[in-house]
């Protein structure tokens, strides 16, 4: 339930009784509750948040729902107050409510997340944040007390360690197979990441593409449309490394993940496997990287960038506009040629070596022209985004399993969300108003939830 649908349950106010004016600038006059929640100001049954605002549209806490009721008959029942429904009963009957001893008049039991701390993180790449505070939100409909994922924003390198020995108990932004690796990390007590924790879900709908961006005004003119043509076309190597990140080292430097990232340590192997003895990787913070890449690009400069889908880099630095994707000669097995630890999960070529390919036409990958497919032969497998939790926590809150199961979401609304994060929109109002705009489709992962506990 949001706040304004509570306060608008609780009293139907006349027209006459709203003071003069908006008192909080996100309930505009033209919205269901405006009357009520003016009204409840007014006589003090809400004040609204430290900022000034409302917020109508925000899942109403256990909490803050008692503070309203609590309010209410200070303020308005008190005087009606008889010997059938005194203080003393509204105050039982709150305190029952806000403990989760109470029953409905089905005979229903309280949520099963009733009294449940959960510890959720995210990733500490802003694409992930939106699935973050969605899956809190969700969880939070199911009753538990979930932590701000925010408190917890982990690279793969920590995360699955913390869910592992019991730190954190979810995690939503595992890229598999990419991550892979990760569950075969040992442990101080011996046993392995794996051992612990448990992959759940297919959170995004047909997949994560990554791969390689070039600036396509560079690509064009020295005719590089691979990594490989690239590496051995000498007066295109010459005009990158003149402009790219470490200029006059001999070699092109492309953007690629933070060491912390499991992509970079695949790119390293790319490296070794292909033989691009003229290209190496640099690493460090993602954003700097990327802000370095599309300076390049605006400019007309050369830069190859290692990204993927639904992130907002996309909006800027766009496939067939200003940049392209890079084909790949060979896609990496599990051979391991850079000899890194866990390296041989880091092939891209699938369970039944065919993956590597991307359903994306020769307009913004021009190498796909060359492939009998007509497919970008982009040398990365398609990603599954997947929720990975601590086994322990799922087997004690079957409720919550089922909802990672079942929740799926479209590229288009992440990306959508990502490009809004990124432009500085609120988190927790974006995650609210996917799900007050996709009521039916939360409403059946809630209820599938609802059957498993």
């Amino acid at each position: 339930m949001a706040a304004a649908a509570l306060v608008a349950s609780l009293v139907a106010v006349p027209a006459t009784s709203v003071a003069q004016g908006q008192r909080f600038p996100d309930v505009a006059p033209d919205h269901y509750a405006y009357e009520a929640v003016e009204w409840a100001a007014d006589v003090g049954v809400t004040t609204g948040y430290e900022d000034g605002t409302f917020k109508p549209g925000r899942p109403l806490s256990k909490r803050h729902a008692v503070v309203f009721m609590e309010r209410y008959y200070d303020e308005i029942l008190q005087a009606e107050e008889s010997a059938d429904f005194t203080r003393g009963d509204m105050m039982v009957l709150l305190k029952a409510i806000n403990d989760g001893n109470i029953r409905d008049s089905s005979g229903e039991s309280p949520l099963p997340g009733e009294g449940v701390d959960v510890i959720g993180g995210r990733a500490d790449w802003n694409t992930g944040y939106f699935q973050a505070e969605l899956y809190k939100l969700l969880l939070e409909e199911l009753g538990y007390n979930v932590s701000d994922p925010a408190e917890l924003e982990l690279g793969p390198n920590i995360a699955y360690i913390a869910m592992a020995q019991g730190d954190m108990d979810y995690w939503p932004n595992s890229w598999y197979p990419g991550h892979q690796a990760w569950l075969a990390v040992e442990l101080p007590d011996g046993s392995l990441v794996g051992n612990h924790v448990t992959i759940v879900g297919e959170q995004l709908m047909g997949g994560a593409a990554l791969g390689f961006l070039v600036t396509k005004s560079f690509a064009d003119e020295y005719s590089v449309h691979t990594m490989d043509e690239l590496n051995r076309n000498a007066e295109a190597l010459a005009a990158f490394d003149a402009a790219d990140a470490m200029p006059g080292n001999g070699v092109a430097d492309i953007f690629g993940c933070p060491e912390s990232w499991t992509c970079s340590a695949i790119i390293e192997n790319m490296i070794a496997f292909s033989g691009w003895d003229n290209i190496a990787q640099v690493a460090g913070n993602y954003d700097t990287n990327f802000i370095q890449a599309f300076d390049s690009v605006n400019a007309g400069r050369p830069m190859v960038l290692f990204t993927w889908t639904p992130t907002s880099y996309i909006t800027e630095l766009r496939p067939g506009d200003n940049v392209y994707w890079m084909g790949v000669e060979e896609i990496l097995d599990d051979s391991n040629p850079a000899n890194l630890e866990g390296g041989e999960s880091h092939s891209q070529r699938g369970v039944d070596g065919t993956a590597g390919y991307a359903a994306i036409g020769s307009d913004q990958c021009p190498s796909a022209a060359d492939q009998p497919s007509g497919l970008c032969k982009i040398g990365w497998v398609t990603s599954d985004i997947r929720v990975t939790a601590n086994t322990a926590f799922l087997e004690a809150n079957p409720a919550a399993k089922a909802l990672f199961e079942a929740v799926k979401l479209s590229v288009i609304d992440v990306s959508l969300a990502t490009v809004a994060v990124a432009s500085g929109e609120d988190l927790t109002d974006l995650a609210t108003q996917w799900i007050a705009d996709n009521r039916d489709l939360v409403d059946g992962w809630i209820a599938t939830a609802l059957a498993a506990a």
